[in-house]
């Protein structure tokens, strides 16, 4: 049970309230944001809420267990902080979400009903509903090592041990053309095999895709002409001359540990595991089930 200020108590006994909700949103980016329903601005906290900007909240869904309790928060693209390609980009997922209630006539009347992140972000041509999730859904996340033949190590991480800066695992090139929405020719890594970059990362240096990452699916050395293609689209168009770092890539297999990284003695995988055609293997005349390794 939450325990309330003498004169926000006050002001909820006298029956005739003057109350609205308040979000305060810091973004993975470090930006802090605040919203309100009220027809006018408030500021509290160091924060200034931005009234009219269209968000509008749902009931707020809790339960006496460990499930993850939500609220959604619901509005429409209206306010010049809230723009569709900052929500295509990412930079809205897992936001710090602050939910008060706030005495409009007296700021320093309020109560912090719920601290949670936003969750699954819905959006359509004009508006957008975010769901506001409780802390418990950390309790919800998969932890420890996953028991499988590919290494479940993050390249270059503590566990992998493999140091990305060195010049054989990373370089630094340019856009030259763009070739589709998500594939474009490069200049100043045609020194790199083909493939070499394949499932690594390239980070935006400059262009309107600037401080952004984007995934490599695709590596192409061919006739001098290297060509990248990314596991999705920028949400910003990409435009010659866009400056990038890029970082070489694993597909997580013993074999590229060993030949591509020298790194075996960090492989975090269990490649001899039985796959699932162990389970349905049945015995044959041909023999084959003395115990041997398969």
């Amino acid at each position: 049970m939450k325990s309330l200020a003498p004169d926000l108590q006050s002001h909820l006994d006298d029956g005739t309230t003057t109350l609205a909700w308040c979000w305060r949103i810091t973004r993975a980016d470090g930006m802090t944001l605040g919203f309100t329903d009220h027809d006018r601005a408030l500021a509290f906290g160091g924060t200034d809420f931005e009234p009219e900007s269209g968000l509008s909240a749902s009931e707020i869904r809790a339960g006496s267990d460990l499930s993850a309790d939500s609220q959604d928060a619901e509005g429409a693209l209206t306010s010049d902080r809230i723009t569709e390609t900052d929500i295509l980009d990412g930079r809205w997922d897992n936001a710090l979400v602050e939910v008060w209630r706030v005495n409009w006539e007296a700021p320093g009347q309020r109560v912090l009903i719920r601290r949670g992140s936003i969750g699954e972000l819905r959006r359509g041509r004009v508006a957008f509903v975010a769901e506001v999730r409780s802390l418990a859904h950390v309790l919800g996340q998969t932890v420890g090592r996953v028991f499988q033949g590919t290494c479940d190590a993050a390249l270059g991480d503590s566990r992998c041990g493999v140091n990305l800066n060195d010049a054989a695992y990373t370089g630094t090139g340019a856009v030259v053309d763009r070739v589709r929405d998500r594939a474009f020719t490069a200049s100043g890594i045609g020194g790199f095999a083909s493939g070499w970059f394949a499932f690594g990362y390239l980070e935006w240096t400059s262009g309107p895709n600037s401080d952004r990452q984007a995934e490599i699916m695709l590596h192409e050395l061919a006739s001098g002409i290297v060509t990248i293609t990314l596991l999705e689209a920028p949400v910003r168009p990409v435009g010659g001359g866009d400056a990038f770092t890029i970082r070489a890539g694993c597909d997580k297999r013993s074999a590229t540990c060993t030949a591509k990284f020298a790194n075996i003695l960090n492989f975090r995988g269990f490649p001899n595991i039985p796959g699932q055609d162990a389970v349905i293997r049945y015995a044959t005349a041909d023999g084959g089930h003395e115990g041997a390794v398969l």
